[in-house]
């Protein structure tokens, strides 16, 4: 297809319909072609034109059904993405740190190149900051842990959820001092607001206990350990190992830290609430085993990262 198609007017109606298709679902019965032509200012016989066109691309099947109406009994979500203008399908993750974080890269980045689908990925700190930018219509989706996605619920809605340490292995107690076996009062504990998971998981561990939160960047809490800056802080452990910093940790205490850590380890795909149509988009092209396999072989040191 060529770039002047989408300057004709069938062209253009043939983008309208398509981003209009993506929210919509087999079995829904679609509008008329009289609605569409008032909806974008274009004539009936152009309309007709384009969905022609698109179910001869195969992007949508339509029965027929008289006066009961046209239904949708097929949708390819690829190719209607590709007929609906074909920019880039925009996500956003935590900085690729870890090597956990690296395999996750790689897999998304693998699963869109596999479907053919324009893809850029972008890096931030912060689920949180993640979370403001998605509701900027920044990205067309965020990656964070399920338990940030559970703290956010009335914001943004989990399309896709990889399983347990597909996020991070699990978080930890880092102590300054080698002594140190739990959380107590007075202790300076560090703590990033930018970070969901992090602030609840932190406030739960150290519930009960009269310490000072030092708030800080997630990036500067090894080197504020190591400098005495704080005397604790609650850690991805990931990073911990693979990185060997001569610090001393723990596991959680708290049991409901623990039950909270079981949905921080989960990584999961989440959009703006009732974006049906990159919720459709993604639930088509990312392969959720295929992902977690090249995260694996990155983990396993198998297969270099690649994003």
């Amino acid at each position: 297809m060529s770039d002047d198609f989408f300057l004709t007017s069938t062209g253009t109606a043939v983008q309208k319909l398509a981003l209009e298709l993506l929210a919509m679902e087999p079995g829904q019965r679609l509008a008329t072609v009289a609605f569409y032509s008032e909806k974008f200012d274009l004539g009936r016989g152009t309309i007709q034109s384009a969905l022609n066109y698109l179910e001869e691309q195969g992007a949508v099947q339509l029965e027929r059904r008289g006066h009961l109406g046209t239904q949708i009994t097929a949708i390819d979500y690829k190719k209607l993405w590709l007929n609906g203008g074909a920019r880039s399908v925009t996500g956003v993750m935590p900085l690729p740190y870890s090597r956990r974080y690296e395999g996750l890269a790689t897999g998304l980045y693998q699963v869109f190149r596999t479907a053919g689908l324009p893809f850029n990925l972008a890096y931030m700190r912060g689920s949180s900051n993640r979370i403001e930018s998605l509701k900027r219509q920044q990205y067309d989706f965020a990656v964070i842990s399920k338990l940030a996605a559970e703290e956010n619920s009335s914001e943004v809605e989990p399309v896709i959820e990889f399983g347990p340490q597909s996020y991070v292995s699990g978080h930890r107690v880092l102590f300054a001092s080698g002594d140190e076996t739990q959380i107590r009062d007075g202790m300076r504990v560090g703590i990033d607001n930018s970070s969901a998971d992090h602030v609840v998981l932190t406030k739960t561990e150290c519930a009960g206990h009269n310490v000072e939160l030092v708030e800080m960047p997630y990036s500067q809490v090894i080197r504020s350990l190591l400098t005495r800056r704080i005397d604790a802080a609650i850690w991805n452990v990931d990073e911990v190992i693979e990185r060997g910093y001569p610090i001393t940790y723990c596991n959680l205490s708290s049991k409901e830290a623990c039950h909270l850590d079981d949905r921080g380890t989960v990584a999961v795909v989440v959009v703006r609430r009732n974006n049906r149509a990159i919720s459709n988009l993604l639930r088509t092209v990312i392969d959720v085993d295929k992902v977690l396999e090249l995260q694996r072989l990155v983990l396993d040191e198998k297969l270099l990262p690649n994003y």
